[in-house]
């Protein structure tokens, strides 16, 4: 089977500042027809029904839910959705957070996980493992995608925060571009994932701060949201 995996940026859309262009994320004060209209955009461009994209309502929770349909609202309370329906397509949204897309293409499977700070501390990455084996795959056959976020350099946090996440995700602490503490959680959900015995991991080096082509809540304050999307081709 076929898996599609893609990341959008802030081109192509019809938002205005400061969620300029192509923000696909609701509820982040954005002009609700804005966000409609990108998308739809989307839905054509990957060559779907809008109906055919899963949303979620992201909390920074560990909550992973498996869906086997299409779904007239956003999925509540969930930071990670797991599908083996062909032609659906699960959705992370991002301006910082570790995007990762999961697929196992044997059986089909694939997952979209929004893995914040909070989110990565308290095991979401391992609750969507769970759920992928759940719906029919294999770990050993799983491949992964970490997708851009803000990088180590960037993400200064408090030495006792840094401490903490280190405890849950380790891998994760390390020293910002100015020797501050600091956190690379896709560092650390690269570690998890190995020992969980992933041996698929890519990582998109980008850094949404760094990168003015993505959002980035730490740079910009008010802002859109990016989407990491996979689905199986039918």
């Amino acid at each position: 089977m076929r898996v599609r995996r893609v990341v959008t940026t802030r081109a192509g859309g019809v938002s205005q500042p400061p969620y300029d262009s192509f923000n696909l994320g609701a509820g982040v004060g954005d002009d609700p027809e804005s966000v409609a209209a990108n998308r739809k955009r989307l839905a054509d461009e990957l060559s779907l029904r809008p109906d055919r994209l899963v949303w979620m309502e992201q909390v920074h929770g560990r909550t992973a839910v498996v869906v086997d349909g299409p779904r007239d609202a956003p999925v509540p309370m969930t930071d990670a959705l797991v599908t083996a329906v062909p032609g659906l397509a699960v959705v992370a949204l991002v301006a910082d957070c570790v995007p990762v897309l999961l697929a196992d293409p044997e059986a089909g499977v694939v997952g979209a996980v929004h893995a914040g700070r909070v989110g990565a501390r308290i095991g979401v990455l391992r609750a969507a493992l769970a759920a992928m084996r759940s719906a029919g795959a294999a770990v050993d056959r799983i491949e992964v995608l970490l997708g851009p976020s803000v990088c180590g350099e960037c993400y200064e946090v408090p030495e006792a925060m840094r401490a903490d996440v280190e405890e849950h995700l380790p891998g994760s602490a390390c020293r910002t571009r100015a020797g501050t503490p600091g956190l690379d959680l896709r560092a650390g959900l690269w570690r998890q994932l190995a020992d969980a015995g992933v041996a698929r991991i890519g990582i998109d080096p980008r850094c949404t701060v760094e990168d003015t082509t993505l959002f980035s809540h730490r740079r910009n304050g008010t802002t859109g949201r990016l989407a990491a999307v996979t689905w199986v081709e039918k």
